[in-house]
Formats: structure tokens, C-alpha cells, sequence
């Protein structure tokens, strides 16, 4: 055998044998039994105040009757069911095993307090539950997660950092209207000047009194009656009201985008100004020929 082949297997010994170790040292790899007890135990009916720590910011979320809101680093209407979902995910994480117990290790698994997630969940101003959510596992089926006061960081099961690390634009509330379809029996539009009203008279829709063009209508109110926003403005400067829709006693003011192609939205209903990017907005702002 050739010295330069021997040199070669020998190379491929040590290099497999090295794979080996980094495989097998405490960290990733050292996984104790899957016990399968929750990580946290979490009563989700009594949860009012939710914290989350993540990439961009601090994020508090606060129950207020049966509602929920954003609190810092705004006030705003929150996403009940998001929120719902992110509770019942803590409820039900299950530990498969402890990949360490050492601090040192906390950066290894993205579980420290500089680049996990950290989750806060209270109960009546009492913290019930606290962790940290790590990165997933290397066949991203599983995650690391450490509860906030232990160094043990654990392995549960499920590839959920997502429900906890959102932006603030996930967490609000983007419902714009929401209404029952058949409660809608009358649209009013108006741009400047011009008004024209679509309404529903003997089972038949009508613009203006004329027959109106049914497959049209049905796309204006299936968007009205869960119209909801691609973002948000908190502070607008130099809106100018082009058209407005009146539907079931509420108003939606809309002005283009200044520079821009999307529309923003106001409701009656509150202050808050929305964003449509304008695909969505053309579902509603509708002129007579389009309706006929």
C-alpha cells in the first residue's frame, strides 16, 4: 500500500473518531430519558397578562373583561385568538429530556437572555409560569426551552417558537369590520361628490334601483363583513379622505397613501387608521358600473 493511501485512511480514522465526540460531548447530544412531564403548568382560564421578550422588544398583552390588549410598547386591541393559542402551546409542552444543566451552555441552545424568547404568563398579578424559548433541534421537530429560574435546558417536544416570537404587528388585532353577511342589507359609497347606495330589497340587490350584478355584490359584502388590515399607522400625517363606505351603521374613511399604492382605513368605530394593500382595497372601492 502506497505511504500517501495509508496517510489517507489515517486522516479518515481520526476525522470520523472526531465526528464522533463532537457528536457525543454534553451539549446538543446529551439527552437524559424522555420523562414526558410538562415543562410548565399553566391554568389557561386564569391567565390575564402575557409577556413576551423576543428579537424586537418587549410585548404585554392584558386581559380587560373578555378582551384583550396590546399594552407596551403601545395601547391597541389585541388578537384574542392568537393570544389563546399562544397560552394553550405553554400548556402543553412536553419534556422529551435535559440537554444540559449547565449555564455556560444557555448560548449553545439560544435559551439566554440575549437571544431566546422569553415567555412571562400571570395570574391576578401573580407570575404563573416563565421560560425561555431556545432554538429548534437539528431536525427541527423538537425545541430547546429552559424554565426562567433553572439552568436545565430541556427539550420539548414540537417546533413552536413561532407562536411566541412575533412581531408587535402579529399580536394586534387586525380585524377591521366583522358582521354577520346577512345583516348587511345597504352599502352607501361615496367618493367626493358622488354617492350611490347598493341596496337589498325583495331577495334582489339593487344599485340605485337597478338590478345589480349578484356575483359583484357578493364579493363586496363577503369582504365587508370580515374586512381585515395588512398593517397599521399609529400616527398618519396629511390623510385625505377619497371615498368612504357606510356599512351596518359603521363608516370607513379611506385616503391614498401618500407616495404610495395602498389605502388607509379608518373606521368609525375608533382612531385607529389601518392599512389595505391595494389588491384588498379594490375588493371594496367599487364605483356604480362595477356593481351593474
Amino acid at each position: 500500500m502506497k505511504r500517501s493511501t495509508t496517510i489517507l485512511i489515517a486522516l479518515f480514522v481520526v476525522l470520523a473518531a472526531l465526528a464522533v465526540w463532537v457528536m457525543q460531548r454534553p451539549g446538543e447530544r446529551s439527552l437524559s430519558t424522555a420523562s414526558g412531564d410538562r415543562l410548565v403548568e399553566v391554568d389557561s382560564a386564569a391567565v390575564d397578562a402575557l409577556e413576551v421578550r423576543g428579537s424586537e422588544g418587549t410585548v404585554r398583552l392584558e386581559r380587560r373583561g373578555m378582551e384583550w390588549f396590546v399594552t407596551r410598547p403601545i395601547e391597541a386591541r389585541a388578537n384574542a385568538s392568537t393570544i389563546a393559542g399562544a397560552i394553550g402551546q405553554a400548556g402543553s409542552l412536553r419534556v422529551k429530556g435535559i440537554a444540559s444543566a449547565k449555564r455556560e451552555k444557555h448560548g449553545l441552545f439560544q435559551v439566554d437572555s440575549a437571544t431566546g424568547t422569553t415567555v412571562r404568563m400571570f395570574a391576578a398579578g401573580a407570575l404563573q409560569a416563565a421560560f425561555v424559548i431556545g432554538k429548534p433541534s437539528d431536525g427541527f421537530a423538537d425545541t430547546y426551552v429552559r424554565k426562567e429560574a433553572s439552568d436545565d435546558v430541556a427539550l420539548v417536544a414540537g417546533s413552536f417558537g413561532w407562536t411566541f416570537n412575533r412581531t408587535l404587528r402579529d399580536w394586534r388585532d387586525r380585524t377591521i369590520l366583522a358582521m354577520p353577511r346577512e345583516e348587511v342589507r345597504e352599502v352607501l359609497f361615496q367618493y367626493g361628490d358622488t354617492t350611490f347606495a347598493m341596496t337589498f330589497q325583495d331577495s334582489v340587490w339593487y344599485v340605485d334601483g337597478r338590478p345589480a350584478n349578484a356575483s359583484a355584490v357578493e364579493g363586496v359584502i363577503g369582504t365587508l363583513s370580515n374586512l381585515t388590515c395588512d398593517d397599521f399607522i399609529d400616527a398618519p400625517s396629511g390623510t385625505k379622505v377619497a371615498a368612504s363606505i357606510t356599512v351596518a351603521g359603521q363608516q370607513l374613511r379611506l385616503s391614498r397613501e401618500p407616495k404610495g399604492t395602498r389605502w388607509w382605513v379608518q373606521s368609525s368605530a375608533g382612531p385607529q387608521w389601518y392599512v389595505l394593500e391595494s389588491w384588498r382595497a379594490d375588493q371594496i372601492l367599487k364605483r356604480k358600473r362595477d356593481l351593474l
